[in-house]
């Protein structure tokens, strides 16, 4: 699946590198059209990040969200500072299709374990954000790409399976961004070590090929952001690229 994505800062479209709240590209786009448009080309998902809340979960946008799924007919999930099970209600309450929850299912697994079975796999999509350690495994890092865990993924991830974890979002975060492609590996060895996971791919797209390649590995879902914004394809040639890979 292809899943578009866009990240907002104070209802503004932007891009970060690396999660780098001092590396900011704006773009000159209305959110709810450039959604919209997404939608209409044929996205069965879309994606948001509310950087705001990613850095400080009381200046979550949920005016701003309720706004954009009101709007809507795509089913929409939405991440950023998720901390608690009053920040998963509102967003439900608001009309969003799945949770991303991050930083919590590192430092409160038994926490995000019971909200996979209290609301249900297919309303939570873990995100585990990574980095490549000195031996090229990936650590979990935590609260906005700002702090490591020390937390191997194999770590975090086992409690989440116990409980029907089924979608994951893992971000390689020194590509993200960067569009200077995607980890391929991590992601054949993820898919390869946890087959019943939908896998979602984040991080470095930059081209076809780079579609190409995942759906290859037989990836989940492909997020992507920066290369749809900076007009490297468009969604029209994404969305096809997948369907007749």
């Amino acid at each position: 699946m292809i899943i578009p994505a866009i990240d907002l800062i104070n209802g503004n479209v932007v891009r970060l590198e690396k999660g780098d709240f001092n590396a900011v590209t704006r773009f000159q786009l209305d959110p709810l059209e450039q959604l919209r448009a997404y939608q209409d080309a044929g996205s069965a998902l879309l994606h948001l990040v509310d950087l705001d809340g990613a850095k400080d979960p009381a200046n979550r946008q949920l005016d701003t969200i309720a706004r954009l799924v009101s709007q809507l007919d795509a089913p929409i999930q939405v991440g950023g500072g998720v901390r608690s099970q009053a920040d998963v209600d509102a967003l439900l309450d608001i009309g969003v299709a799945k949770v991303v929850v991050g930083s919590l299912s590192v430092s409160q697994p038994d926490t995000v374990a019971g909200w996979l079975r209290q609301y249900g796999p297919d309303r939570i999509t873990v995100a585990l954000d990574v980095r490549l350690d000195d031996d090229g495994q990936p650590e979990v890092l935590t609260h906005g790409w700002q702090k490591g865990s020390g937390k191997a993924l194999a770590d975090v991830i086992a409690p989440l399976l116990e409980a029907g974890l089924s979608d994951v979002l893992c971000t390689d975060v020194d590509r993200d961004g960067m569009l200077s492609g995607p980890n391929v590996a991590l992601y054949q060895q993820l898919v390869t070590r946890y087959p019943t996971v939908r896998w979602q791919a984040s991080g470095g797209i930059a081209q076809l090929s780079d579609l190409a390649e995942l759906k290859a590995i037989n990836i989940g879902g492909i997020i992507i952001g920066k290369a749809l914004l900076a007009g490297r394809f468009t969604i029209e040639e994404a969305l096809a690229c997948w369907q007749n890979g």
